[in-house]
């Protein structure tokens, strides 16, 4: 078995090699290593765009949560169809028509150009923020990275993490934006398929199938209440929305709206749209039930998940891939695990890359800087930055060995989105939006993650509401409600168009 999991994992290794190599052909400047050349197609950018949206923690940590909460992680479901759906349908269009207008390749030089900034003050924010959160969530991913080489191969935690972590640096640094837009496409599909596919394998190969709502109700009742598993209504309100709210991330992410830059014509985001929000809904309630079905056959009554599915139900996935697969089967979900978790550092770093090397190094201090020199200093700064996400990464695997994994990826996720979101919203929806309503609202949202985080949660009275709620939502309409007020209080000079 562990024989046929490393040679399966070694053809997955060399089509990405293969992919960067490919890739590497098509880089001839700073746009093609940053945005493809503008030249991508639907197919490739709604795969891409959706893989990095996802990262591993729809197969470690989405699963988990549905084994541990039930039918309530379904809002988590919703949630993300409609962030995915209001993104593509109402706001991709009009940032992609403004980006090219002011030919940005980053968002840094879309915020700037949109602004008319005279100063850098808007860029070198975007910048820090950038690398902060962006180090935090490939610090995250690299730690999913060893619990899924330690779970579902038998390797130590720290080499699987080191291992995982050159393999997806390796092709990047060959072949940029366009390799991690392919090796996302090839990625994206095979977890589409392991996603969907395994809940219908699962199911038809149960003994005695009595339904999943009397087998869940039969544990614990409480796991087939769709509001909630507590008695407690503005704990299961709190958790309802914090679910549902991991949604947010979608409207204006850098990570994802990049890609959006990428594609080569509007009218390519009307057929990637159809794509994209498929692809969320059947692969998000698929990782649901997934845990569900796990719980089922898993688990008795009285029992303590955690104590057979492992910290947050972390290895549900890997323990129905082991006793309901064939053994070759079993060990294309390794690699399944590893795409999901691949296709986000990829696109993480190259973002990360960009906004030190072209939207800090160039722009500010060496605006003579060559292409061919900066594309060079890119996969410097990539690497650097990818040591520093590892280095974090095996820090808090040794100070804290059973922390989970939900918890650093949301923080991650939600610390780029608080700061991005509501700055790109506000920017192509309002006029009177100012470029220092823009500098407090991403400032307001980059403080607030830790805040609630570190902060509120800790409060005993309210503390384990905030808990549930996350720190997305609070930290999001914070930063929206700052942009608004300082663009009240400092309007634009001049129309922005």
């Amino acid at each position: 078995m562990e024989l046929t999991k490393f040679v399966i994992l070694g053809i997955y290794v060399a089509v990405l090699f293969l992919i960067g190599i490919i890739a590497s052909k098509r880089v001839k400047g700073i746009s093609d290593f940053y945005v493809g050349g503008k030249k991508l197609g639907f197919w490739a950018v709604a795969f891409s765009a959706r893989a990095t949206g996802e990262s591993g923690w729809i197969l470690i940590g989405l699963t988990g949560m549905g084994a541990l909460s039930g039918f309530s992680t379904y809002w988590v479901v919703v949630g993300e169809v409609l962030g995915v759906a209001v993104s593509w349908w109402f706001m991709a269009k009009k940032f992609k028509r403004k980006s090219d207008g002011y030919q940005s390749i980053t968002i840094p030089d879309y915020l700037e150009s949109h602004f008319k900034s005279t100063k850098n003050t808007l860029r070198i924010l975007s910048a820090i923020i950038l690398s902060v959160f962006v180090i935090i969530y490939v610090s995250s991913q690299i730690d999913v990275t060893g619990k899924a080489f330690e779970s579902m191969m038998g390797l130590n935690y720290f080499w699987g993490a080191i291992i995982g972590f050159f393999i997806v640096l390796s092709y990047i640094f060959i072949g940029g934006f366009v390799a991690a837009v392919w090796s996302d496409m090839f990625q994206g599909i095979l977890m589409f398929l392991g996603l969907t596919l395994l809940p219908v394998v699962v199911w038809f190969s149960m003994d005695g199938n009595e339904g999943i709502a009397s087998s869940l109700k039969a544990i614990d009742p409480a796991l087939i209440n769709v509001w909630g598993t507590s008695n407690d209504i503005w704990f299961n309100i709190a958790t309802i929305v914090g679910f549902a709210m991991i949604g947010l991330g979608f409207l204006g992410s850098p990570q994802i709206y990049v890609r959006f830059m990428s594609i080569k014509h509007e009218s390519e985001l009307d057929k990637g749209k159809w794509v994209a929000v498929l692809f969320t809904f059947l692969t998000d309630a698929a990782a649901v039930t997934i845990g569900i079905l796990g719980r089922i056959i898993f688990t008795k009554p009285g029992e303590n998940p955690e104590a057979i599915l492992g910290l947050g139900g972390e290895n549900v996935l890997n323990m129905l891939t082991i006793d309901f697969l064939p053994m070759i089967l079993a060990a294309i979900y390794v690699a399944i695990v590893l795409s999901a978790i691949m296709s986000t550092i990829d696109s993480l770093l190259v973002i990360a890359s960009s906004a030190i090397t072209r939207d800090f190094y160039q722009k500010i201090f060496r605006p003579d800087l060559k292409d061919i020199d900066l594309t060079k200093m890119s996969r410097v700064v990539t690497l650097v930055m990818a040591l520093i996400a590892l280095a974090i990464a095996m820090t808090i695997a040794v100070l804290s060995p059973n922390h989970t994994v939900f918890w650093l990826i949301i923080f991650g996720w939600s610390g780029i989105a608080a700061s991005f979101c509501p700055v790109i919203i506000l920017s192509l929806f309002w006029k009177g939006f100012s470029e220092k309503g823009a500098i407090s609202a991403m400032i307001a949202g980059f403080l607030c993650v830790p805040l609630f985080k570190f902060v509120i949660q800790e409060i005993d009275s309210i503390g384990q509401y905030f808990v549930q709620l996350d720190v997305l939502a609070p930290s999001f309409i914070i930063s929206m409600l700052v942009g608004w007020v300082f663009s009240k209080l400092y309007p634009p000079v001049k129309r922005v168009g």
